[in-house]
C-alpha cells in the first residue's frame, strides 16, 4: 500500500513544474518557420474555422429545437462571450508571436503542468473535431447522391454493430483527410492558399443565401400563429447560447499560426477581430434569414438552409447551398490540420512530448512529420469510430483553455517585463540622513515634523511604481499588500478569483438541482462567493500593470477576463458528468505519457 503514496522528492518535483514558467528568447520574432502570412491570410483561416458546418447545421438545429427565431440572439450572446476570449488571445498572439495558442500562452505566465493539461486536451479536440467534420463532409455529400455511397458501402463492405464504433467504415471522411494533410505537408503558403479558394466560395454561397434568403422571407413567421419569436422564453434563448457558443471555438488557429505570420504584433489582433466580427455577423444573418423563409418548427435539423430552399421551390439554390456547405466544411478541416501539428511541434520543443514531432523540414518550413501522424490519426478515427459521443468531449477543453488564457493575460498584464529591475516597497522608510537640496546645493535639515511628512509625500507621488506594485491612490488603505514582491499578491488574487468563480458557479448550477440548498443558505453562499469574486477583482485592480502602446492591449483589464472566467466556468459546469470523466481518464493517460516518473 505504501509504494502507492507520492515520495517527497515526487511531491517536490511536482511543485516545481506546477510553477515553472517558460523563457521566451529576445528576439521573439526569430523562427524556424516561414513569417509568410499576411492579415488577410490569417483573417481567412480564422473565418474558415468558424464558418462551417456550424453555420447550416447548427442553426437549423438550435432554431428548432432550443430557441426558435431567438437563436439571433444566442448567436449575439455567443459572439459577445467569444469576443471576451478572442481579445485575450489577439493580446498574447501580438505579444508572444510564437506557435503554441493556448498552450504557449499558459506555459510563459501561469506553469509547466497547466501548460501540458491545455496542450494535451487541445491536442484531443483537434483530432477529434476534425475527424468529426469529416464525417460530417462525407454525410452531407452522400445526402446529395441519395446516399448511394453508404448502400455501397454497408453492401460490399459490410455494417458493424459494436459500441464506439461507427456502422460502417466510412472511406471517403478518411480520405478526404489524408488529401487535406498531403497538401498542409507543402508548406504554410500553399495550405493558406488553398483554404483562400474554398473560404471565397464559401462566402460567396453565404451571400447569395442572405440576398435570396431576405427576397424569400416571410415576417409571419415569426408571429405568434407560428409560435412567435422566443417561443422558449429567456431560458431556451441562454440555452441555446451555450450550443451556438461552440460556433466561435476557431479563431485560435490565428494565434496558432502567429510565429508564421510576417508582422504578428499588428496582423494577429486585427485578423483575429475582423474574423469574428465576420463569423458573428454571418451566423446572425443567416438565422434570420432562415428563420424568415420557413415558420423554424418545420425545419429540418441535418440540412435546414438547403431543405428551406427546396421547400420554396428553389431545388437548384438548395444544390448550391449544399456545395457550398461541403467548401465551408473542408476550410474547418485545413483550419484543424493546420493547428494541431504546430501545437505539438510547440510541446515537442519544450520535452513535453516526443522529440521527433520538433522537426521543422528544411524547404516547407512546417512541422512534417506531426502533420502526417496526425493527419493519418485523424483519418482513422473518422474511418472507424463513432464519432457523435465523443464531440461532446470537445467542449470542456475549449472551455478549459479560455479560461487559462484569460486568467494568463491577468497574470502577465501585472508582471515586470524582461530586464525590468524590481522597484523598492513603496511603504519603504524615507532615509533618516539629511537630504540634499538641489536648488542650493547644500544639504537641507529638516525644520519640523510637518515638513518632513511633506516631502516624503511628494517623493511618493513622483515614484515611478513597476507593474505589479500597489497603486499610490490605494496605499493609505492596503498599505499591507506594499510589502509584497511585485506581482505576488496578484497571482494570489487571480487564484483566489478563479476558486470563487467554481464556488459561485457550483452554486448556480448544482445548489437547487443537485443539493438542495434551502433558500436561506444558496442566497448566503451566492452573497459570500460574489464578494470573494468582487474583492479579487478589485486586489488585482488596485496594483499597477503594463500599459504597452507597441503591441495590442485587451481593454478593461481585468474586468473583461475576469468575465470570460467566470462565464467559461459556468460553460463547462453544465457538462454532463460522462464528459467530465472521460476528460479525468484523458488526462491520467496524459501524466503517464508527459511525466512517466512522477
Amino acid at each position: 500500500m505504501a509504494r502507492w503514496l507520492p515520495r517527497s522528492t515526487d511531491l517536490t518535483r511536482f511543485c516545481q513544474k506546477l510553477n515553472r514558467v517558460k523563457t521566451l528568447e529576445d528576439d521573439m520574432m526569430e523562427t524556424s518557420f516561414n513569417r509568410c502570412l499576411s492579415t488577410i491570410d490569417l483573417t481567412l483561416l480564422g473565418i474558415g474555422g468558424m464558418v462551417g458546418s456550424g453555420l447550416y447545421v447548427l442553426t437549423g438545429t438550435v432554431a428548432k429545437e432550443i430557441a426558435g427565431p431567438a437563436v439571433i440572439i444566442s448567436f449575439i450572446i455567443a459572439g459577445f462571450a467569444s469576443l471576451l476570449a478572442a481579445l485575450c488571445y489577439a493580446e498574447f498572439g501580438a505579444r508572444v508571436p510564437k506557435t503554441g495558442s493556448a498552450y504557449m500562452f499558459t506555459y510563459v505566465s501561469v506553469g509547466e503542468i497547466w501548460a501540458f493539461l491545455i496542450g494535451w486536451n487541445v491536442l484531443l479536440e483537434y483530432m477529434i473535431g476534425g475527424a468529426a467534420v469529416a464525417r460530417a463532409w462525407s454525410g452531407y455529400l452522400d445526402s446529395i447522391f441519395n446516399h448511394k455511397i453508404k448502400n455501397f458501402t454497408e453492401t460490399h463492405v459490410g455494417a458493424w454493430q459494436v459500441p464506439f464504433l461507427a456502422r460502417y467504415p466510412d472511406f471517403l471522411a478518411a480520405a478526404i483527410l489524408l488529401v487535406a494533410t498531403a497538401f498542409i505537408s507543402f508548406g504554410a503558403k500553399v495550405s493558406s492558399w488553398l483554404n483562400h479558394v474554398f473560404s471565397v466560395i464559401s462566402m460567396g454561397v453565404i451571400l447569395f443565401i442572405l440576398i435570396m434568403g431576405f427576397v424569400l422571407a416571410q415576417p409571419k413567421n415569426w408571429s405568434t400563429q407560428e409560435g412567435g419569436f422566443a417561443p422558449y422564453g429567456l431560458s431556451g434563448i441562454m440555452a441555446g447560447t451555450a450550443t451556438c457558443f461552440y460556433a466561435f471555438v476557431g479563431f485560435d488557429v490565428i494565434a496558432a499560426s502567429s510565429e508564421e505570420a510576417r508582422n504578428p504584433q499588428r496582423a494577429v489582433p486585427r485578423a483575429i477581430t475582423f474574423s469574428l466580427g465576420l463569423a458573428t455577423g454571418a451566423y446572425i444573418l443567416v438565422s434570420v434569414v432562415l428563420t424568415l423563409m420557413v415558420p423554424w418548427h418545420t425545419l429540418d435539423p441535418d440540412s435546414a438552409l438547403a431543405d428551406a430552399f427546396y421547400r420554396r421551390g428553389y431545388a437548384w439554390a438548395g444544390f448550391l447551398v449544399a456545395a457550398g456547405s461541403i467548401c465551408a466544411m473542408n476550410t474547418v478541416l485545413l483550419s484543424n490540420l493546420f493547428s494541431l501539428p504546430r501545437i505539438v511541434y510547440a510541446m515537442a520543443e519544450d520535452g513535453l512530448f516526443f522529440q521527433v514531432f520538433s522537426r521543422v523540414h528544411p524547404r516547407t518550413q512546417v512541422p512534417v512529420v506531426g502533420i502526417v501522424v496526425f493527419g493519418l490519426l485523424m483519418a482513422l478515427l473518422a474511418l472507424v469510430f463513432d464519432l457523435e459521443a465523443l464531440v461532446q468531449f470537445l467542449s470542456i477543453g475549449t472551455l478549459l483553455a479560455y479560461t487559462f488564457v484569460a486568467a494568463s493575460v491577468i497574470v502577465l498584464r501585472f508582471q515586470q517585463q524582461k530586464g525590468d529591475v524590481p522597484a523598492p516597497a513603496a511603504s519603504g522608510r524615507p532615509n533618516p540622513e539629511p537630504h540634499e537640496d538641489p536648488s542650493r546645493g547644500e544639504l537641507k535639515e529638516y525644520e519640523s515634523f510637518s515638513d518632513k511628512l511633506q516631502l516624503v509625500d511628494r517623493d511618493k507621488s513622483n515614484e515611478q511604481r513597476e507593474p505589479g506594485q500597489l497603486k499610490a491612490a490605494f496605499e493609505p488603505y492596503l498599505e499591507f499588500l506594499s510589502d509584497f514582491y511585485p506581482g505576488e499578491v496578484v497571482m494570489v488574487a487571480v487564484v483566489t478569483l478563479m476558486v470563487s468563480a467554481i464556488c459561485l458557479c457550483s452554486i448556480l448550477v448544482f445548489g437547487n438541482t443537485h443539493l438542495h440548498l434551502p433558500t436561506w443558505s444558496y442566497s448566503l453562499l451566492l452573497v459570500l462567493f460574489s464578494l470573494g469574486f468582487l474583492l479579487s477583482l478589485l486586489f488585482i485592480w488596485a496594483h499597477e500593470q503594463q500599459h504597452s502602446t507597441q503591441t495590442f492591449q485587451m481593454p478593461l483589464v481585468p474586468l473583461s477576463p475576469a468575465l470570460s472566467i467566470i462565464l467559461n466556468i459556468y460553460l463547462m459546469l453544465k457538462l454532463s458528468y460522462m464528459t467530465w470523466l472521460r476528460f479525468a481518464i484523458w488526462l491520467l493517460l496524459g501524466r503517464k505519457c508527459a511525466f512517466p516518473g512522477d
